[in-house]
């Protein structure tokens, strides 16, 4: 088997430059954990065709992170009750889950603003760690890719 690093090279020299793998890492990471459940695919799809990035990369990110989106489901609510001023609310990964299953429709009513608040403070956080982890991973790619020519 291959190593990450003999397919990283493969990707790089597919014609795909260290600075777009970079962005298509870094942007899958951050709408991966987007607090809407069941959008991830779909957002990261139109970020790969506005930004022409290499749509398997960041789908592999994005499908790789949602353990990391589950975990970070609650956090943003919370950051985002706490933006707005609003009580915590008693939700869990478990309830929203359950309701969910039981009844979609209902579910998106009843977590609604929920949501949007915690899309905000997604927003708010996903800009700076993006750029970080961009920031983070191109000089490293640059570096893959001098080692494979």
């Amino acid at each position: 088997m291959r190593s990450l690093r003999e397919k990283l090279r493969e990707l790089l020299l597919g014609g795909v430059t260290p600075e777009k793998l970079a962005l298509s890492l870094a942007v899958g990471l951050v709408l991966g954990v987007f607090p809407a459940l069941g959008w991830t695919t779909l957002l990261c799809t139109a970020a790969a065709w506005v930004l022409r990035l290499n749509l398997p990369a960041i789908q592999l990110v994005n499908w790789l992170t949602a353990p990391l989106q589950l975990a970070l489901l609650i956090p943003f609510i919370r950051c985002g009750e706490w933006l707005f001023g609003v009580p915590a609310s008693a939700l869990s990964v478990e309830t929203i889950v359950s309701l969910i299953q039981a009844d979609v429709m209902g579910a998106i009513a009843m977590l609604w603003w929920a949501t949007m608040r915690a899309i905000v403070a997604w927003m708010l956080a996903g800009g700076a760690a993006g750029a970080l982890l961009y920031a983070a991973l191109v000089a490293p790619l640059r570096r893959m890719a001098g080692e494979a020519r």
